[in-house]
């Protein structure tokens, strides 16, 4: 399970060698780096018996002296300052400081200065600094995850703190991994060449000593990408179980909310979807949504057949049976309600929005060619009553990027109807996008049509046929561990930082795309590395977007874009 062993292995070393009764205070962040790998029994296991945030331990000014604090933060300055001021007048009979990062030396001054009781029993980094939401897959949840559209020439407030953060978490990965990358980065991006740079004089200059890890140097590799040359894998509908519940339905630390829907039970209103926790999650979260509905149906029937035989007691031994055995079918139970809530309501959303036939286009516009017939198609949905306004704006979306240099006069024509219909609509947001992640300012072959190697892979694809229509797009991040792989990834469009340079094969690749990630991206990852062996591709970003996170985002940088313009 690779990353989050890794995180789970710092908390317990948090929480085993601290004896007896604790409460486990943490930020905004770390509770969302804990809680997507460690359940509240877990904690209650370590004897956790109270978590508050640093912001509620500072308003509070009950005093726990039963209890030993271990404190588990980022190491920022907001933090340091909010700790001075619990170590100046503390709650807790011991405290025990854990920093997911790399602390600096006038903190250390700072934290030692105001524990004047002595309360501080011990300060330690544990490299736990991003969000282990797959085995394969980090997040580092930057909020102002819009500023990575803006020009870094003007450095726009925020950019540096998107900058710094971005740092953070690649370097926190490869702490934890004990590994120092050779780093490269796509050329056409400012913002992917400066994280790169940074992070280069962070391993290599500033904590080099901290990355000396005495291993072959070019075992491992980091590669800085931007979201923005693949502009359409964020775009598509998702017909795979993780990927779809995160477009339709939303995750958020691999929680998802499900209160606005009247169908779901009320102990079903948020609910876990984890890897580790769900076995039945583990094995159908990259399946497509047909089979997964024959498996839920499998799993009902199962427990249907459980709860029969439980009922069933012919002696006391079969009762003590199932009393023993009771959490687990709690679990079960709990498990089976939460798949069935989720596959239902997706159906209806499905049925509703018309998503199969609107995906079945876009699907075409992302892998086939044939202009005339793809506007065809999506004049047709922009005219059908049922299709959404997000749908409608995704389709044009898709076309203008397919065939922005080729059809001009219907491209307009579909801004035009696309205006008409769609009330919500912003002026300009298809050509803004276009402007960021057009084909004058993609590195990557997007559309496999560049490359006569694409060109072949694509043919190939066509003659062998699509295993399901609604899952033949492969996002581009494919082609990129391939070139990695193979030795095709050119240094002119993906150039080294400083005189280090690859030696052979990385054995360990992170991938970081600026402006997010997406559960396509992470399933193409997954099953890449099961396929082969020998190479650990990880795939990490800003954030993890859905087709409604990345319009928001672009619409925010298009807002930003045009009050800059103005003044």
């Amino acid at each position: 399970m690779v990353l989050i062993p890794l995180i789970r292995d710092y908390i317990d070393r948090m929480l085993q060698d601290i004896s007896g009764m604790k409460v486990l205070i943490l930020d905004p962040q770390t509770v969302g780096m804990v809680s997507v790998v460690y359940s509240q029994s877990d904690l209650l296991r370590k004897e956790v018996f109270l978590v508050e945030t640093v912001d509620d331990a500072s308003s509070s000014r009950a005093s726990m002296a039963h209890l030993k604090a271990v404190y588990f933060l980022r190491p920022s300055s907001d933090n340091v300052q909010k700790l001075r001021r619990h170590l100046s007048a503390p709650r807790f009979a011991e405290c025990h400081l854990f920093f997911s990062n790399i602390l600096k030396i006038p903190q250390i001054q700072v934290l030692a200065d105001s524990d004047e009781q002595e309360v501080v029993q011990q300060i330690q980094e544990f490299y736990a600094d991003f969000c282990a939401i797959d085995p394969f897959h980090f997040t580092l949840n930057i909020h102002n995850n819009h500023i990575y559209m803006l020009p870094t020439v003007v450095d726009p407030p925020g950019m540096q703190s998107f900058c710094d953060r971005a740092v953070d978490g690649i370097a926190s990965v490869f702490l934890a991994l004990k590994r120092r990358p050779v780093i490269r980065y796509q050329r056409t991006s400012d913002v992917a060449k400066r994280i790169a740079q940074e992070t280069t004089r962070l391993m290599y200059e500033q904590e080099s000593g901290l990355f000396d890890f005495r291993r072959t140097e070019n075992s491992s590799l980091l590669l800085v990408i931007d979201r923005r040359d693949d502009p359409v894998t964020p775009l598509l509908n998702q017909w795979t179980y993780q990927a779809m519940v995160h477009e339709l339905i939303g995750i958020e630390n691999n929680k998802v909310d499900l209160k606005e829907f009247a169908n779901v039970p009320k102990d079903q209103q948020e609910v876990v979807l984890s890897a580790v926790q769900d076995d039945f999650y583990r094995v159908n979260m990259f399946e497509n949504f047909g089979d997964l509905g024959m498996n839920v149906k499998r799993m009902v029937d199962d427990f249907q057949h459980l709860s029969k035989s439980s009922q069933n007691f012919q002696s006391i031994d079969d009762m003590a049976k199932f009393v023993t055995n009771y959490p687990e079918y709690r679990k079960t139970h709990g498990n089976v309600t939460k798949h069935v809530a989720l596959v239902s309501e997706m159906s209806r959303m499905v049925e509703e929005r018309k998503l199969m036939q609107v995906s079945q286009t876009e699907q075409e516009l992302a892998c086939a060619s044939g202009q005339a017939a793809a506007f065809e198609a999506v004049t047709s949905l922009l005219n059908n009553e049922s299709v959404s306004d997000i749908d409608r704006l995704r389709l044009v979306m898709l076309y203008a990027l397919r065939y922005e240099k080729e059809s001009p006069v219907q491209l307009m024509q579909l801004f035009n109807k696309l205006a008409s219909r769609s009330a919500k609509y912003k002026s300009g947001l298809v050509q803004f996008l276009l402007k960021q992640a057009g084909v004058d300012k993609r590195t990557g072959d997007l559309y496999g049509n560049r490359d006569l190697l694409n060109i072949a892979r694509n043919m190939a694809r066509g003659l062998k046929g699509v295993e399901n229509v609604y899952t033949q797009h492969q996002p581009l991040i494919f082609q990129t561990m391939e070139g990695i792989v193979k030795g095709r990834l050119r240094d002119a469009d993906y150039p080294l930082v400083g005189n280090h340079f690859q030696q052979g094969r990385p054995q360990d690749v992170v991938i970081f795309i600026v402006g997010g990630t997406t559960y396509e991206e992470a399933r193409s990852v997954a099953l890449y590395n099961a396929a082969n062996p020998g190479v650990r591709f990880f795939l990490g970003g800003s954030v993890v977007l859905n087709s409604k996170r990345f319009l928001e985002n672009l619409g925010e940088a298009q807002r930003i874009s045009k009050s800059s313009t103005l003044l």
